[in-house]
């Protein structure tokens, strides 16, 4: 994790002293479950809450573990600190680390989706928003990088928010995917400790009981998580690929808001690069290169081993953090975002009609040419708009084939750009609804 991309909500998260609050908590649920069971007594569990308010000494911890080389039972040694020796005999009774480890990991990652949900409602309404200005403002489409079509700026923002609401919906079912719990024994038998204690646990924290666990909860759910953090992640690199092709000079569509006193260039003072967009390029490589190793880690050997462990210490915080600010990032680019219609304009009508092309050769065809003879006549006549840089519907009018098929007003009322626009209702209404 890097504090230049990283939002303080979502370090708050992953910080250790939040970490071992939840901790805490797992331990004192499962005691006070434990306590209505007449596993432990009452008075034991109710001395556990002692230590609701304090701040845990991480510091502290960190020395005890220095000396255990184990992270619960250096925990554990400092709550029974705070609370007493014998009031803390019965904390982690029947219980492995996992499930306060396992438990505590799910409950971080389901933080973490509600506040990667937040950001992507933020960023959905301003994907909304800039492409309701921009509905019906007539831009050049583009295939394999040549013009193709006309299209409208309305409409790539539309297919982004469209993109987007989909990954909204992926995160959802991943939250749903890792919020399970886990306080089931040292192979997940139940043997020293009883189910209800984990409902009990589940409950409090706003988590499902595991169906079925080893010493660690199926790491099958955190793949799936952070395969979806992967495919977010991709989604943002997409929309900002998008802005930078639409910031290159020659093209200049769209481009980032730049500020008073912004330098763009330390050796050349007229540059105003893209840099935000390219940063989120760089932080969906950060994003995806997590999901590769959540995969691996689905294979432990028996009930359990540790090759997931150390993984995770660094993927879970480092893809969500990174997420978050991308996210956000995204979200203000979008909202600064300078549109250039004019451009557009020009650089729709920088081949002479050319973009019209598919028109002429379909009423070529319900004029009874066959399609075969409709595209010879067609692209002889663009190849010179290519190549000498001629009018595209001059030239059409000046082939006697043509025009023995298509009048000239016949042919004049194929280069209407209304056409391609016609049915941009229809597709805002399938996006954003009626």
């Amino acid at each position: 994790m890097i504090e230049r991309y990283s939002r303080p909500d979502m370090v708050a998260i992953w910080s250790p002293q939040t970490k071992y609050r939840i901790w805490y908590e797992i331990e004192a649920h499962a005691c006070d479950a434990m306590a209505d069971l007449g596993v432990i007594p009452k008075e034991n569990a109710r001395a556990v809450w002692k230590a609701k308010d304090v701040e845990f000494d991480v510091a502290r911890i960190d020395e005890i573990e220095a000396v255990t080389k184990h992270d619960v039972i250096a925990f554990l040694t400092h709550l029974a600190e705070i609370i007493g020796n014998d009031e803390a005999r019965f904390v982690h009774q029947g219980m492995t680390s996992s499930d306060v480890l396992d438990t505590t990991l799910n409950v971080q990652l389901v933080r973490a989706a509600d506040l990667l949900l937040a950001d992507l409602d933020g960023l959905l309404v301003a994907l909304k928003r800039r492409a309701m200005e921009h509905k019906l403002d007539v831009r050049i489409g583009r295939s394999h990088g040549i013009h193709a079509e006309p299209v409208t700026m309305g409409l790539t923002f539309a297919r982004f928010y469209a993109e987007m609401d989909r990954n909204k919906a992926r995160l959802k079912l991943a939250r749903a995917e890792i919020a399970t719990g886990a306080i089931s024994g040292a192979v997940g038998t139940f043997a020293n400790i009883n189910p209800a204690v984990e409902a009990y646990v589940c409950d409090k924290l706003g988590l499902s009981p595991e169906p079925i666990s080893t010493q660690v909860i199926p790491r099958d759910r955190h793949a799936m998580f952070f395969a979806t953090l992967g495919v977010v992640a991709s989604s943002i690199e997409n929309i900002a690929t998008e802005i930078r092709h639409m910031q290159r000079t020659e093209v200049l569509e769209a481009e980032e808001f730049f500020s008073k006193g912004q330098k763009g260039s330390s050796a050349m003072p007229h540059k105003r690069n893209p840099v935000l967009t390219e940063n989120l390029t760089g932080l969906a490589r950060l994003v995806r290169s997590a999901v590769v190793p959540a995969l691996e880690n689905v294979t432990l050997w028996h009930e359990r081993d540790i090759s997931h462990s150390s993984v995770e210490r660094g993927i879970g915080p480092d893809a969500t953090i990174h997420l978050d600010f991308a996210l956000a990032r995204l979200t203000g680019v979008i909202d600064k975002l300078v549109i250039y219609p004019e451009n557009m304009m020009r650089n729709l009508n920088q081949f002479r009609g050319l973009v019209h092309s598919q028109r002429v050769m379909l009423a070529l065809t319900q004029a009874g040419l066959s399609r075969e003879d409709s595209y010879r006549l067609v692209q002889r006549n663009a190849m010179k708009v290519w190549e000498e840089a001629k009018d595209f519907l001059t030239e059409l009018k000046g082939d006697g084939e043509v025009t023995a098929a298509l009048s000239e007003a016949e042919l004049e009322e194929k280069f209407d750009l209304g056409y391609h626009t016609k049915h941009v209702d229809t597709i805002f209404a399938r996006v954003f609804g009626d």
